[in-house]
């Protein structure tokens, strides 16, 4: 009829070449469709891998810079310390356990050791970090120290009329704190300059001993040159002595031919 002939444009022979032509073609199989679907996730994938290395390395290199930053604030922290209170280079409260004393310095000393910090203070930090850690070890040095820092309470207490049963003693507030603080500072350098006193008092006497000691010595040294001296001319002065008695005898003889006896007178 004229409406199928208006339907059917093209021949069956026309559309079935077509589909050979089609299958043919190598974008139209199944195995290169699933091929282009698979691309679009090839490339989210590696673009996630390669963000997911470059969040690794920004956050590694945060916490580099980050351990850096510790490490400089811990040095800061240790040369500003009052070098002398040993609980403040450690930044430890007095009373602490030994135990604790040990972990903090072990954490600390390897976090700001020289070898591992670029910190031109680092080595000079370390080494007071250790000499504090040794002061609290030490039982006789901590307990100096310790005393210290009670005789520094005490005058607190006494500067501001308070007794130990005052409640700003009992519960110190910050202010408290960091006036006790203040005190253990002025305590301890008196005590480094009373002993910087006596050092030098018994260096000054231990100089005068000695001084007397070596005018003892250079005395006992000259008597001793002059009984050698005088031992050795001995033989010289028994001689001289000979010489001159036989000479004064010689003298005698030849003026009177030899003494003279005198005649007794007999009595009666």
């Amino acid at each position: 009829t004229h409406l199928e002939s208006d339907t059917l444009l093209v021949s069956p022979l026309e559309v079935l070449s077509f589909l050979e032509s089609f299958s043919k073609h190598p974008l139209a199989t199944s195995t290169n469709i699933m091929a282009d679907a698979k691309e679009p996730e090839k490339d989210l994938k590696k673009l996630e891998e390669e963000q997911a290395k470059e969040d690794a390395a920004l956050l590694a290199n945060l916490e580099k810079e980050s351990k850096e930053f510790d490490k400089d604030s811990e040095i800061d922290r240790i040369m500003k310390a009052f070098r002398a209170n040993a609980y403040d280079v450690l930044d430890l409260q007095p009373g602490v356990p030994d135990e604790d004393i040990k972990k903090t310095y072990r954490k600390k000393s390897l976090l700001i050791h020289p070898d591992k910090s670029s910190n031109h203070y680092a080595p000079d930090a370390f080494d007071r970090l250790a000499a504090a850690h040794q002061t609290l070890l030490d039982e006789k040095a901590r307990g100096r120290l310790d005393e210290a820092i009670a005789d520094a309470r005490m005058l607190l207490i006494r500067e501001r009329k308070l007794t130990t049963d005052s409640e700003e003693v009992k519960d110190p507030d910050i202010e408290f704190m960091k006036a006790w603080k203040e005190k253990v500072k002025f305590v301890l350098a008196e005590a480094e300059q009373r002993r910087q006193r006596q050092m030098k008092a018994q260096m000054q006497e231990e100089g005068r001993l000695q001084r007397k000691e070596d005018e003892e010595i250079q005395a006992r040294k000259r008597k001793r040159e002059e009984a050698e001296r005088w031992e050795k001319t001995r033989d010289d002065r028994i001689g001289n002595w000979r010489d001159f008695a036989a000479g004064k005898g010689g003298k005698a003889g030849g003026a009177g031919g030899g003494t003279k006896k005198k005649k007794m007178k007999t009595l009666g």
